[in-house]
């Protein structure tokens, strides 16, 4: 099982990767917060040897193979809500995540 990007997160990237480079989008898992996860989300300049690497609308994500239990199917959107914008995980692993968002559990 793979994960994926929507199409408007995938323009998202795009448009980051054309100014600044890189080989794709590097998610991962850390522990933190207070339900014990959150997400790490940085533009790879490179892959790392032991990356599972995907591709979504012709973007590149790397995951390590620690993390990829914890993120497996899920799908990454950019959304925009009122003056907001930012990315959403959907990710049918969670069971529980903390008031603010920010940590998650599975």
């Amino acid at each position: 099982m793979s994960v994926t990007l929507t199409e408007n997160a995938a323009k998202r990237v795009q448009t980051f990767l054309a100014k600044r480079g890189g080989v794709g989008l590097r998610l991962a898992v850390k522990t933190s917060g207070c339900s014990g996860m959150a997400y790490a989300l940085e533009f790879a300049d490179c892959a790392d040897k032991d990356d599972l690497c995907f591709e979504s609308h012709g973007v590149t994500l790397l995951i390590d193979p620690k993390s990829l239990p914890y993120v497996k199917g899920t799908e990454l959107d950019f959304v925009r809500e009122g003056l907001n914008e930012g990315f959403k995980f959907n990710n049918p692993n969670v069971k529980n995540e903390c008031g603010c968002g920010e940590s998650f559990n599975v």
